[in-house]
């Protein structure tokens, strides 16, 4: 079984009917089709946030010019479909298997990393005034059941003891007089690093800041076709063909099996559903005492992410899915309807004004990866596994580094792994399956 979300043939698609999509205002000028053959330096596949990162840091801190060539408007991928949560995290490896595999000085170089790249995300809003509704800083994690506290216990020592991170336990009370009230949050482990923010808000900005430094972005120009010509990498896009010496991937979980070798067979796109209602009035507000809006997850497996957006209306998200038609979509929405009453009862048929989804990339070994093939002249970056707004913006300022042969930023050694290749790859719906069936199981006891 090929994986292949975008088709290359119907190019320029416009972004799904999303919150961001309605409120993220104008859509970005100078980034017209590629209409002619030309010969670059550097080409880059994908407009996310990885490619965008990569363009702005190359032109921004090395005065180097790549041109960014995305299948249909900037930010049509999970960089214009996330719920915006920038929050330390790296993959799904165990941080005791990081000291196990590495010791705890690599450790920490592999968590610090992930806390420079919510910094980094921080800092771009910043220096580049970017107005992407950026909440204050922190972020909860939900007990969704009572003995998940145990757990949450043993996180903020073991975070605190390893990787200094603060934080604070917040038992179930203290967590309803001073967050919300949720039929399935029995206590809190409360981040003092994170944030949210507008995700397309964040990706037209930062396509605006890569434009300043130098970058060509050219909308509605997918690769259907690679091939090499000596030296030069030729790709082939409806307007023209692109001409590069070095080229970047940058899809993530929107790469299709067959643009690449490197790529055949080793990533898995999984499904992210989220809605967003109606503005909440003041009195449902005040019945849940929703009075932050610092993103919120639980202790799921597949989790549950959500938030109180800046107008008051709730963007609620969960893990899951295996297929993305007309059917499942309606199924995905009324499920996460059906959940949110579950968890705020006051809050039962509400009005959804918005639902979406989009494609979180899983590679094998559940980690993110930055790497090169092809004698050095391909690279990519891929794999976050539903933590992408800070760390795809923090891989594209590596891969950059990279590119410029600047060893100033490099990857950790859970980035620098090789991607690895599913075994039996036409079977990974099937693994997947069994996965989610198995982490249902878990999250219920």
């Amino acid at each position: 079984m090929a994986i292949n979300i975008i088709d290359p043939q119907s190019p320029g698609q416009r972004h799904v009917d999303s919150y961001w999509a309605a409120t993220a205002g104008d859509e970005i000028t100078g980034a017209a089709p590629v209409s002619a053959d030309m010969d670059v330096d550097i080409a880059v596949i994908g407009g996310g946030y990885t490619g965008l990162s990569t363009a702005y840091h190359l032109g921004r801190r090395f005065g180097l010019k790549a041109h960014v060539l995305e299948a249909n408007q900037i930010g049509w991928g999970c960089s214009g479909r996330n719920g915006g949560f920038a929050t330390l995290g790296i993959g799904k490896t165990s941080m005791q298997g990081w000291i196990d595999k590495w010791g705890a000085a690599e450790a920490r170089r592999i968590f610090d990393q992930s806390r420079d790249a919510v910094r980094l995300v921080r800092s771009l809003l910043r220096d580049e005034a970017i107005d992407a509704e950026a909440t204050p800083d922190g972020n909860l994690e939900l007990a969704h059941l009572p003995n998940r506290m145990r757990g949450l216990e043993h996180d903020q020592r073991f975070m605190q003891e390893k990787f200094g991170v603060p934080s604070r336990l917040l038992d179930k009370a203290e967590l309803e007089r001073s967050f919300l009230v949720s039929r399935e949050a029995h206590g809190a482990l409360l981040y003092e690093e994170g944030f949210a923010l507008h995700a397309l808000k964040y990706a037209r900005g930062l396509a605006r800041a890569a434009q300043k430094a130098g970058a060509g972005l050219h909308g509605a120009s997918p690769v259907q076709g690679w091939t090499r010509d000596g030296k030069r990498h030729v790709l082939a896009t409806p307007g023209g063909k692109v001409r590069a010496k070095q080229v970047v991937i940058a899809g993530n979980g929107y790469t299709g099996d067959r643009l690449h070798p490197a790529i055949d067979g080793r990533l898995l796109p999984a499904l992210s559903n989220i809605i967003v209602t109606r503005p909440l009035t003041e009195a449902e507000r005040k019945s849940l005492n929703w009075s932050t809006t610092i993103p919120i997850s639980d202790s799921r497996n597949l989790l549950f992410y959500y938030r109180l957006l800046p107008d008051h209306r709730v963007l609620f998200g969960a893990r899951g899915g295996i297929e993305d038609t007309s059917v499942s979509r309606d199924q995905h929405k009324a499920w996460l309807q059906r959940r949110l009453a579950d968890m705020f009862p006051i809050l039962g048929g509400i009005e959804v004004t918005h639902f979406w989804n989009g494609w979180v990339c899983v590679p094998f070994d559940k980690s993110p990866h930055v790497g090169s093939v092809d004698d050095g002249s391909v690279h990519y970056a891929l794999g976050y596994v539903g933590t992408g707004v800070a760390l795809a913006t923090y891989c594209g300022a590596l891969l950059a580094h990279r590119l410029a042969g600047d060893d100033a930023l490099r990857p950790s050694p859970l980035l620098a792994r090789p991607l690895p290749r599913f075994p039996f790859p036409a079977l990974r719906r099937t693994y997947q399956r069994a996965m989610y069936a198995l982490f249902e199981f878990q999250d219920r006891r």
